[in-house]
């Protein structure tokens, strides 16, 4: 048995992970910690947990010992130590949040400000979208767990971009998401007054996932990519919806089913992206409480632009589900055990 720790255990992502590594069989959790609920029972923050897991947060220090590997579910700014005390125990660290995600100290500094504090475990690091890199995932013991935007963006156009059949000066980014994106924090925009009945565009060309999404799309590409990507939050709990749009290259004479045999056999061997046939459209309650991305495509022969509708969970595939897909590959599992999940139709 793999025996796991998580960091965070009791936000939102820190309590999935708990939901889905109770229920994995080949992983046993030894130790949790939460700063805000220390000597507390998990069961007693998650009423749901009650009777599935009885076990009270410590600290760091005292379940490091006991893992194989270590999952932070924290802000950005507080994985490092972390990462540093696994990297001298053999302990495999995967990381949750944004310390790790980013290639260059540059944008970290630009868009989150603050400096790397140690630049060999940067080094080390590698970016976990399953799907993009896996082989190189399987070798890594310091994973950076892609943001939930990230992940439903990149996802959708890795095909086309890979291919080269769009322009890429061209790509906008529309994405709804659900309000436990925003953490288990109280905040004003997350009150039930202020949130529900209502949609509103937030930081807008200034998203902090917006490097990381440009990062892993330039790689795809082979060449720099800058979009324009703007977040809304919606009065759901859980979700993504991105609707992305970019031009078709006026020299690719091609049509529909042509780009959605490509997407087919571009994820021919990810079992979580699901590629949905044309005229069929992506629903976030079709992904609800599991690690699949769905992804309907459209192309507009009008105006000649492709129109990209991808759909994940934000807590499952956007955060947990994706950490323990990460956590199979580096232990040799089959890439879907523990994550066998049917979403919910209601």
């Amino acid at each position: 048995m793999i025996k796991a720790g998580i960091v965070g255990a009791t936000g939102y992502a820190g309590e999935e992970l708990v939901r889905i590594l109770v229920m994995h069989s080949e992983v046993e959790i030894v130790g949790i910690t939460s700063n805000s609920f220390a000597g507390e029972d998990i069961s007693k923050v998650y009423p749901n947990l009650n009777g599935c897991i009885n076990m009270k947060c410590e600290s760091f220090e005292e379940i490091v010992g006991k893992c194989d590997v270590i999952f932070a579910a924290l802000p950005h700014g507080l994985s490092e130590d972390i990462a540093l005390e696994c990297d001298k125990k053999g302990v495999v660290f995967i990381d949750l949040g944004a310390d790790f995600r980013l290639t260059t100290e540059e944008d970290y500094k630009q868009w989150y400000g603050l400096d790397y504090k140690y630049k060999e475990l940067h080094e080390k690091s590698q970016y976990g979208l399953c799907e993009i890199h896996k082989e190189a995932i399987k070798k890594s013991k310091v994973i950076a767990n892609p943001g939930c935007y990230p992940t439903s963006i990149t996802l959708g156009l890795a095909p086309v971009l890979k291919n080269k059949l769009i322009d890429i000066k061209s790509i906008i980014a529309d994405s709804k998401s659900g309000v436990t994106g925003s953490g288990r924090g109280l905040s004003l925009g997350a009150h039930y007054p202020e949130c529900n009945d209502s949609i509103k565009a937030y930081k807008v060309a200034s998203h902090r996932h917006v490097p990381e999404i440009e990062q892993e799309l330039s790689n795809l590409a082979g060449e720099k990519v800058m979009i324009n990507f703007t977040p809304h939050l919606t009065p759901m709990n859980r979700g993504i919806l991105s609707t992305i749009y970019c031009n078709v290259l006026d020299d690719k004479a091609v049509k529909l089913e042509e780009i959605i045999n490509l997407y087919k056999e571009f994820y021919k061997n990810n079992k979580f992206v699901r590629v949905l046939e044309a005229g069929s459209l992506p629903e976030t309650k079709n992904v609800r409480c599991s690690n699949y991305c769905d992804i309907g495509i459209v192309l507009d022969e009008r105006t000649n632009r492709l129109i990209i509708v991808s759909a994940i969970d934000n807590l499952f595939k956007g955060a947990a589900g994706q950490a323990v897909q990460n956590m199979n590959l580096v232990f040799g599992l089959p890439e879907d055990t523990g994550l066998k999940y049917i979403p919910s139709s209601l």
